[in-house]
């Protein structure tokens, strides 16, 4: 009975991690692939559309610039929406804040479906946003929901979900992309407007859960209804020792209200906390991971792959990343002018490895990391201040690559290894291990770094000197 008991408990656990993710991390991989299969329908688009509007063509520069804006839009509502999780996070609690940012890609899906119909590229512009929007938010409150639903044993394996979720959106955009089912020219606004599905599917499974344990007593003072989410997530079990360190915690920040992002610069007790969360969120963009999905064809092209076979090679990248990822989970819980023929797939093998390594590391800890060192009043600041620097490095990345491989070429790829050992160097030697630990004795060892006690070696101890010499 014991067992079944534990297994029915595991499994709610498991699909409170599915319904989070489906509408969650899953929008945001889904959202970067699905555009890259219509770039060129959705080009054609808007010079018909300025054609029959003006009577005049897009010059190509032009249609160009305008794709850029298109592209730009969704870096810039994921930014947006990274600076708005924080407040929806505090105000409205984390499981009503991921059921609330639905509405954004519905929105989004109304605007794209609809877009050839009303003969509008600007509303492409604008979807792009709104799913921007929607997927700023799920990146910076799903791994703050699942990590503070989450057992302390398993609760770096549950957060790290999140990566796979993502992982599992790139793959399933860029099969939904291919020319078999939605990659026609016909059936563009169709895939913009397929992220209206897992939409659907969080706002129908989403609800049936609890919401964070942790939200609930810290945040709000409900210790009633945090007993009563910690009992669906973890069955009748003992919970007096994990609600003893809700308690400690709720403890230790009472009287404390919510930090703002700029009050965390300020603060010296957080120091390490967040130049640890500045460094991996920049480098989680700089190390050149994500400029594979946005110009994977236009790589793999210039590798040399042939062009009948790019989709399908493409694909391969997704899977890298979602087979690293879900591992990474399974883990924790248990030269230009050398013409050679098999040259281009050696290319390949190497950015699938380059892939393989970020979904074991970057992918899945940056997104935990802040839950993990920052305590409740400052972890919704925390999470701004992380997904913003993730959504402009993006942006920055997204419009700096074209021009790094121009000057570059096939050295393209060293600014980006730079990035990737720096990053390591800092991760050896200054951040601490936080499996296993709870949240305040992660805080106690960076109170330690932030802290440092104050060294005596020029001073005369007098008495305790010569004390020290008596045998």
């Amino acid at each position: 009975m014991n067992k079944l008991q534990r297994l029915l408990q595991s499994k709610i656990l498991i699909l409170t991690i599915c319904a989070a993710g489906i509408g969650g991390t899953f929008q945001y991989g889904y959202n970067i692939s699905i555009i890259n299969a219509p770039t060129s329908y959705i080009q054609r688009f808007m010079n018909e559309t300025w054609l029959e509007r003006t009577g005049v063509p897009l010059e190509s520069n032009v249609i160009l610039l305008l794709w850029s804006f298109t592209v730009s839009a969704y870096p810039l509502g994921g930014l947006t929406g990274a600076i708005a999780a924080g407040p929806m996070a505090i105000v409205l609690g984390r499981k009503t804040s991921l059921l609330l940012n639905n509405v954004f890609v519905i929105i989004a899906a109304v605007l794209s479906g609809f877009s050839r119909m009303a003969k509008s590229f600007e509303m492409v512009m604008l979807s792009r946003f709104f799913t921007g929007l929607n997927a700023g938010v799920s990146m910076n409150i799903q791994p703050m929901y699942l990590a503070e639903s989450a057992p302390k044993k398993l609760r770096g394996a549950v957060a790290l979900t999140s990566a796979s979720f993502t992982a599992l959106g790139l793959v399933l955009g860029q099969v939904v992309g291919l020319r078999e089912l939605l990659g026609e020219e016909n059936s563009w606004p169709l895939l913009l407007a397929s992220n209206v599905v897992p939409a659907l599917i969080q706002l129908v499974a989403l609800p049936w859960f609890p919401e964070s344990p942790r939200y609930l007593l810290i945040d709000r003072g409900d210790k009633e209804s945090c007993i009563s989410a910690l009992q669906k997530l973890r069955g009748h079990c003992d919970l007096s020792a994990e609600l003893e360190e809700m308690l400690a915690e709720q403890a230790a920040t009472e009287g404390q209200r919510a930090k703002k992002p700029w009050e965390l610069f300020q603060n010296p007790a957080v120091r390490w906390q967040l130049m640890s969360i500045v460094v991996l969120s920049s480098a989680m963009q700089l190390c050149g991971n994500d400029s594979m999905y946005f110009y994977a064809a236009y790589v793999f092209q210039e590798a040399g792959i042939p062009q009948e076979k790019i989709p399908y090679v493409v694909i391969g990248t997704g899977s890298c990343e979602l087979i690293t990822s879900v591992t990474c989970v399974r883990l924790l819980m248990h030269s230009a002018d050398l013409q050679v023929s098999w040259m281009p797939y050696l290319s390949m093998v190497c950015i699938f490895a380059y892939i393989l390594s970020f979904g074991i590391g970057p992918a899945g800890v940056t997104g935990v990391l802040p839950t993990e060192v920052f305590d409740q009043m400052s972890r919704p600041a925390a999470y701004m201040i992380c997904g913003s620097l993730l959504w402009f490095n993006l942006f920055l990345v997204g419009t700096a690559f074209p021009f790094i491989v121009k000057s570059l070429a096939h050295f393209c790829y060293v600014p980006f290894f730079v990035v990737c050992i720096c990053t390591a160097l800092y991760v050896g030697f200054f951040l601490p291990e936080t499996k296993g630990k709870s949240f305040l004795e992660i805080s106690e060892e960076f109170k330690k770094r932030n802290f440092k006690p104050q060294t005596r070696a020029f001073f005369y101890k007098g008495p305790e000197e010569i004390k020290s010499t008596v045998l």
